[in-house]
């Protein structure tokens, strides 16, 4: 997409493009560019996979209005434009960093949205037999379902000096918190010491129920695997 197609977009018209770059590291669902203009940046992402899109610029909306992500500009049939925001992805997190990431997560899972309940157990068939038994587990478990990111690898998540945010919305559904809180210890590596503090920062006086974060480690791990070999036969 050249500078003067964007230019054609509705919140472009009144600007002027300065230019359009393409981030060095790419995702799988999305190319994604930096977009310039005389008065801001902005990111502007092109779909490689079909999901959802309306969904995730309506869920965005609310992640905007809580500070806790980008703003959503424009959503067409092929793209989507949000601002920029400044910071930097990090690969490990210090005692303060993953007390932070903490109150962030829980204010993410406040956010009120009407979906069924994602379980993830549909992408899972018969002869996948460690996300059959980690499912067994949890049906006997608490069901806990809010809105969750479902993504939090590194590099959907902004650091600055004052805020953390996430980025990518698109895979946000009703799921079980423990799905997110499982992303934070798998994607970062936490050793124990790491994980009591994120997780004692997260729940404070409440219990953790360490079954439904070892049944969600199997499913986590089993489900992005699932999806790599579908994104490489195609068939996302």
């Amino acid at each position: 997409m050249n500078i003067d197609e964007i230019q054609q977009l509705k919140p472009f018209r009144k600007s002027k493009i300065n230019y359009v770059k393409a981030i060095i590291q790419q995702g799988n669902a999305n190319s994604t560019y930096v977009l310039k203009t005389n008065k801001q940046k902005f990111i502007l992402r092109r779909f490689k996979i079909q999901i959802d899109r309306k969904k995730e610029f309506a869920i965005q909306k609310k992640v905007y209005k809580k500070k806790i992500g980008a703003e959503p500009i424009f959503l067409q049939e092929d793209l989507m434009i949000n601002t920029f925001l400044e910071g930097e992805h990090k690969n490990k997190l210090t005692q303060q960093a993953l007390k932070k990431m903490a109150k962030i997560l829980k204010k993410v899972h406040k956010i009120k949205i009407r979906q069924k309940q994602n379980s993830f157990k549909k992408n899972f068939k018969f002869h996948h037999k460690k996300a059959k038994q980690a499912f067994i587990i949890l049906d006997k478990q608490k069901k806990e379902y809010a809105l969750g990111h479902n993504d939090l690898h590194h590099r959907n998540i902004i650091f600055n000096k004052k805020s953390i945010k996430f980025i990518d919305w698109e895979y946000a559904r009703y799921s079980d918190i423990y799905f997110d809180l499982v992303s934070i210890i798998i994607e970062y590596k936490l050793n124990l010491k790491d994980r009591q503090t994120f997780l004692q920062n997260y729940f404070h006086q409440k219990s953790i129920n360490h079954k439904k974060i070892d049944a969600y480690t199997i499913i986590y791990k089993e489900l992005w695997k699932l999806w790599f070999e579908k994104l490489a036969k195609g068939e996302l």
